[in-house]
């Protein structure tokens, strides 16, 4: 489907123009041609190569689709993949994908599987003509920024999670409640491997549009990709590190849990020893022998009781001095 079919000459958008229109302004150097589709069908995908003269191969990963992030040189055009993250209403992460087409003075963007649109950063670009007379590198550079920006919240939102599962591994609660803490933290965990995937191979397509040997398209642009650049390279590193602050809550968790199962270990040995003293005692006497002593005694029944509660008053006493009741 066609969003937006528009050219813009000195940083200004002249016209919206029809596909027919797309090579008269093509022939034109001091104009650019901005199209813009969302999950485009085979025939609108021919016409596109048609009038832009794509890449064959290039053109095969769009119609595939679900490909890794990355941005490639074709000649003296650049064809990029971007990686779209959102949250869907269950708290899952749906990816969707962005195909961008850049030649010297034409983009073309592609949007598959993505519920949020591109609106604002053409407003972006039209409210910037200073930077819009880079023609279509600007362009380039203001979509994957835009991207970029949307990793944040997702990220800000797993790490609020993160905070809130923690927090929760310090209370009291059932053993049942710390299986679910784990299936808690695990979920979040691919979760962030989920993001990671989707955007850490970007971090090195962008590099090579700020360092390097860049593309002749972006040479007026290569700040900007260093700034994306390095906003990425800080997604990716606090990715890692609550990647890693995940498995060391799981050990936490699972420490706690152990600590949970020795004190009532310790507990059921208390209360054992305080059975087996009187179980002892009253086995003993229990045996079948003539001479035990104390057998034939008017007191030995009181004493023995007297005796069963007096050891076991002393370590109900000695285990509650140790916190093991």
């Amino acid at each position: 489907m066609l969003i937006n079919c528009v050219v813009y000459q000195d940083g200004k958008k002249l016209a919206d123009i029809h596909v027919d229109d797309i090579s008269v302004y093509l022939a034109k150097p001091e104009c650019f041609v901005w199209v813009a589709l969302k999950d485009p069908d085979a025939v609108e995908l021919e016409v596109m190569k048609h009038e832009f003269g794509l890449h064959e191969l290039a053109l095969e990963d769009v119609r595939h689709g679900h490909q890794r992030p990355k941005i490639e040189e074709y000649g003296d055009s650049l064809f990029a993949v971007l990686h779209t993250i959102e949250t869907g209403d269950d708290d899952e992460l749906l990816v969707g994908e962005i195909d961008v087409f850049v030649g010297p003075n034409y983009v073309l963007s592609v949007r598959n599987r993505t519920r949020h649109g591109f609106q604002d950063v053409r407003t972006r670009c039209e409210h910037e003509p200073h930077l819009l007379k880079e023609g279509s590198a600007f362009v380039l550079y203001a979509l994957i920024d835009n991207i970029v920006d949307r990793y944040f919240p997702v990220l800000e939102a797993l790490g609020a999670k993160l905070e809130e599962i923690e927090d929760r591994i310090f209370e009291k609660h059932s053993l049942a409640a710390s299986r679910a803490i784990i299936e808690d933290l695990y979920l979040l965990k691919r979760k962030l491997v989920t993001l990671q995937h989707h955007i850490a191979p970007l971090l090195e397509g962008v590099s090579k549009l700020s360092g390097g040997r860049i593309p002749r398209i972006c040479l007026g642009m290569s700040t900007y990709f260093r700034d994306v650049s390095d906003h990425l390279e800080r997604i990716v590193r606090t990715i890692e590190g609550r990647r890693e602050m995940i498995v060391t809550a799981i050990q936490v968790n699972l420490g706690i849990i152990s600590l949970a199962e020795n004190e009532v270990t310790k507990r059921l040995g208390a209360f054992a020893a305080l059975f087996a003293v009187p179980t002892m005692i009253a086995g003993i006497y229990g045996m079948n022998f003539q001479s035990i002593p104390e057998l034939h005694y008017a007191y030995g029944y009181p004493i023995c009781l007297a005796a069963m509660l007096g050891i076991d008053i002393f370590l109900w006493w000695r285990f509650k001095a140790a916190g093991w009741l």
